[in-house]
């Protein structure tokens, strides 16, 4: 209250400190990275079954039936693992919706395979089904997705936004071409549009509209969103105060 006095009355040496709920000093020049990842990153689930699988097939043979099982399972994560890449579960409800039909299909596979007599032409359909796979085909998926991974850790060093105290940067390209957006009056919202991405990895979506700018940016799959966008809530929130303290000097 006394610094706001001195100000009101024209001393141009007092200046108001900042809140204490806003960024310490140290933290708020310290640059907040976003980046935008493909959605092949939430195949991770997939990744470590195909890992496992392959490890447990090192001491099985191709024709032991725990083979079999070890493919069904793997075929089951992949599957559900392509419904998450392929459909957006916008609310708990359609979430928990797919889970039962998930329970049910699952449910009625296993009372076939142990009560073949109380669904026999499921059961007929099921001992056709044989899915096994040696070790050297789970080795390969898992070598597969991490060239894969790979090269999308490569390709996320040339295309990330930078957020500082007083401005945007845009980095992207080999030659590291470089974009500049003034951050004042910087608005950004957080969109949460599956559920399902959110529960693998908390990502989501973060729209980031420049004051000077007529369009928005929009970066899918922002992982650990809610941390990114409190902490520029939080540097904007500090800015903001700076701002209006140069205008009262």
């Amino acid at each position: 209250r006394q610094n706001h006095e001195q100000i009101s009355q024209g001393d141009s040496r007092v200046t108001a400190p900042l809140p204490s709920a806003t960024l310490s000093p140290k933290d708020s020049g310290k640059p907040i990275i976003l980046v935008s990842y493909p959605k092949i990153v939430l195949l991770y689930p997939t990744y470590i079954a195909a890992f496992i699988a392959g490890i447990l097939s090192l001491f099985l043979t191709i024709d032991s039936p725990h083979s079999r099982v070890i493919g069904m399972v793997f075929l089951v994560i992949l599957g559900v693992n392509m419904v998450v890449l392929s459909f957006d579960f916008p609310r708990t409800t359609s979430l928990n919706l797919f889970f039962v039909f998930l329970v049910i299909i699952m449910g009625t596979v296993l009372t076939s395979i142990y009560v073949p007599s109380l669904i026999p032409a499921l059961t007929s359909i099921l001992d056709r089904v044989d899915p096994k796979a040696n070790a050297t085909f789970y080795f390969g998926f898992v070598t597969m997705l991490s060239l894969l991974y790979i090269a999308m850790m490569v390709n996320i060093r040339f295309d990330y936004w930078e957020v500082r105290p007083n401005e945007l940067l845009h980095h992207h390209g080999v030659l590291s071409n470089l974009e500049r957006y003034s951050a004042p009056n910087l608005r950004i919202s957080k969109e949460i549009d599956d559920v399902f991405e959110y529960m693998l990895l908390r990502s989501g979506r973060l729209i980031i509209h420049p004051s000077n700018e007529p369009r928005a940016f929009v970066l899918e799959n922002v992982l650990g969103i809610d941390k990114k966008e409190v902490a520029i809530t939080k540097m904007l929130g500090a800015l903001q105060v700076q701002v209006r303290d140069d205008k009262a000097e």
